[in-house]
């Protein structure tokens, strides 16, 4: 892969860790935090992104790329862990 490329998977790669891992600690942290919450902030993402009218940047695209993702996987996952909870009671 080639250097020019290789530090904008670095920056996904990274942003989307730490994105899980802010998920994870706020779940954990706040008894009240419903899946539906950060769906919530999901949206907001969708309409952060679309709003792109001047351009953010290679960097700022990334980074909104890979929050989205982050947030979509643990939502997914939420709900997976959600539905298996279900079945086995």
């Amino acid at each position: 892969m080639s250097e020019s490329v290789e530090w904008r998977d670095i920056l996904y790669d990274k942003t989307l860790e730490q994105e899980l891992t802010g998920l994870k600690r706020r779940r954990e942290s706040d008894p009240l935090c419903r899946v539906e919450d950060i769906e919530g902030v999901l949206q907001h993402l969708y309409i952060m992104d679309g709003a792109d009218w001047y351009g953010r940047g290679c960097v700022q695209d990334i980074t909104m790329a890979a929050t989205i993702a982050a947030y979509e996987h643990y939502i997914a996952e939420w709900k997976l862990e959600n539905q298996t909870a279900a079945r086995s009671s």
